[in-house]
């Protein structure tokens, strides 16, 4: 009688215990529940900002939202993307270099901007929606084909990118928006991050048991400088000092805060912006100046109008933080925050350009206003990319260094502590999918895979996680680079090559190739080799394959 009471009871603790366990997930082996223990995915990214733009990597600009995610989570001070728009969003999309997709220029090949995928590269949303997921895009798009064709159950996206308070061109779920009228009091940013959370609200209500990924596309700060006047009114007095002062406070702080090891070089007086549109600058007048002159030497107009121009960025940069407060603040009302996986990075440098396009530029208007336009220009983007040298589109380390956070309390114990290991926008792909437990799929759409070039950094959330890279590899408008270990070779266009010593001498500025000719030769050598292999991919679905793209060294 003891015995059969005994064993009743314990049967119903039994049975108790494992009730319990389902209800919190750990005793459910369904799919679903193991869709919904997988973390949410957010990766959002910015748009020329510069390394050291954000509070939390040394910049002065007001970015509370981003700093807590950063004290929160982790901070990766060598993280690298491919120098530009459309190429780095191909490679944190895909986990390929963007000319093995052809998205970026590949001789003989429809490839770059216009460049439409092999069928086999399949973006991450496509992967992650067969997985259970929901997926939903907000902002700047720039990858072939549609967002809704790529995965995403909901898109908002931002074809028009001249114009921050009245887009004409935009479009939710494919279909076109009416444009915004200056009376609606739009901006662009504050609408990108409003999506996101339109989408979040959605899927609150009728998704609460899957997991979701939001691709979160800001198009802050590129130009054209437009923000509210009264923001741009907090920053002018900030900027008064110049970039030359501006570049020394963040680079000290770069340094107390063990973010760099180096002072920043200086400003590369004779380097102007990437394209000459010598018409452009008769518009802006003579307050524009196209080289990064040291600050003294500008006439007290050109400080007035350079200042100015550096306030809006800081403006623009605000804004964004504030939108991504927004969805922070959301994520925690959902009770989403804890088990979320949050990148933050931009998807390149700061820019040097310097143009005149969409509705002109009224000099009469108020600087940043939608009847205004105006860019950063090399001075300042010399300041936002400390502590590195040159900018977007040059694969020397202002092109190509990102500030990268990763935020993932229910996985991140050692919160606001910095990551030294070299990561890459391939490591995205592979590194979402670790997470998930996921095998990256070796084909797609019937068609096989060349193996993914990137590595998971998942191992690096925790203290004592370890990753090493064979290389990474880079390519954009014929200036090109090769990073093994701490040896970087890098070249502008048809420059020599010049090799540095990246632990010594991150800022670039001692050129050891006379010193270390077989090592500049060995990595000349791997580039090539890459080079070709990644033609290969690029063309393997092509009537004719290799000798379609014609592959040759780019030298």
């Amino acid at each position: 009688m003891i015995r059969n009471l005994w064993f009743w009871g314990f049967f119903a603790f039994s049975a108790s215990l494992l009730g319990a366990l389902c209800e919190v997930g750990l005793g459910d082996q369904s799919p679903l529940a193991e869709q919904h223990r997988r973390p949410n995915i957010v990766i959002i990214l910015a748009d020329d900002l510069g390394y050291s733009d954000l509070g939390c990597y040394g910049g002065e600009i007001a970015t509370p939202h981003l700093d807590r995610l950063a004290q929160g989570g982790l901070r990766f001070t060598q993280a690298y993307n491919s120098a530009r728009c459309w190429p780095s969003r191909a490679a944190i999309m895909t986990g390929y270099y963007p000319q093995q997709v052809r998205r970026d220029t590949v001789p003989g090949v429809q490839s770059g901007g216009r460049g439409v995928r092999p069928p086999w590269a399949a973006l991450l949303s496509e992967v992650l929606r067969e997985e259970g997921y929901r997926c939903y895009h907000s902002g700047k798009w720039h990858i072939d084909g549609s967002p809704l064709a790529g995965g995403f159950d909901h898109s908002y996206v931002l074809n028009d990118h001249d114009r921050f308070f009245t887009p004409r061109n935009h479009l939710e779920d494919d279909k076109p928006l009416p444009p915004a009228k200056p009376e609606d009091n739009f901006h662009v940013t504050t609408a990108i991050g409003r999506y996101a959370i339109k989408y979040l609200e959605e899927h609150a209500r009728e998704f609460s048991d899957r997991p979701f990924f939001l691709y979160l596309c800001f198009t802050a700060p590129h130009f054209p400088l437009q923000a509210p006047q009264e923001v741009i009114a907090r920053y002018v007095e900030r900027y008064r000092v110049g970039w030359n002062a501006i570049q020394s406070s963040r680079g000290k702080r770069l340094r107390e805060w063990g973010l760099a090891n180096h002072d920043p070089p200086p400003m590369e007086l004779q380097l102007g912006p990437p394209y000459h549109f010598p018409e452009a600058l008769k518009i802006l007048g003579p307050a524009e100046v196209n080289r990064p002159l040291p600050w003294d030497q500008l006439t007290p107009e050109q400080q007035a109008f350079q200042t100015v121009k550096m306030a809006i960025h800081a403006a623009m940069v605000e804004l964004m933080d504030q939108a991504i407060g927004e969805l922070v603040e959301h994520l925690e009302k959902m009770k989403a925050l804890e088990n979320t996986l949050i990148l933050f990075a931009s998807d390149n440098g700061a820019s040097a350009e310097i143009m005149v396009r969409g509705d002109g530029h009224d000099p009469s208007a108020p600087p940043g206003s939608g009847r205004t336009f105006l860019c950063l220009g090399p001075g300042w983007s010399s300041a936002a990319n400390t502590p590195f040298r040159r900018h977007k589109v040059w694969v020397h380390e202002g092109g190509i260094a990102t500030p990268l956070i990763v935020h993932w309390p229910a996985r991140i114990k050692s919160a606001g502590e910095l990551r030294h290991t070299s990561v890459h926008f391939v490591d995205v792909f592979p590194t979402v999918l670790d997470v998930l437990g996921v095998s990256v799929p070796h084909q797609w759409k019937g068609k096989p895979r060349p193996p993914l070039p990137g590595k998971s950094f998942a191992s690096l959330f925790e203290q004592d996680g370890t990753i090493s890279h064979d290389y990474l590899w880079f390519l954009h408008e014929r200036h090109r680079a090769i990073r093994v270990g701490d040896w970087k070779l890098v070249a502008a266009r048809d420059d020599p090559w010049e090799l540095y010593n990246l632990a010594e001498d991150r800022g670039e500025t001692r050129n050891l190739a006379d010193r270390h000719p077989e090592k500049l030769q060995e990595l000349e050598a791997l580039w090539n080799q890459l080079w070709t292999q990644f033609q290969e991919d690029a063309t393997r679905d092509l009537p004719g394959g290799l000798d379609a793209g014609k592959p040759r060294s780019n030298r």
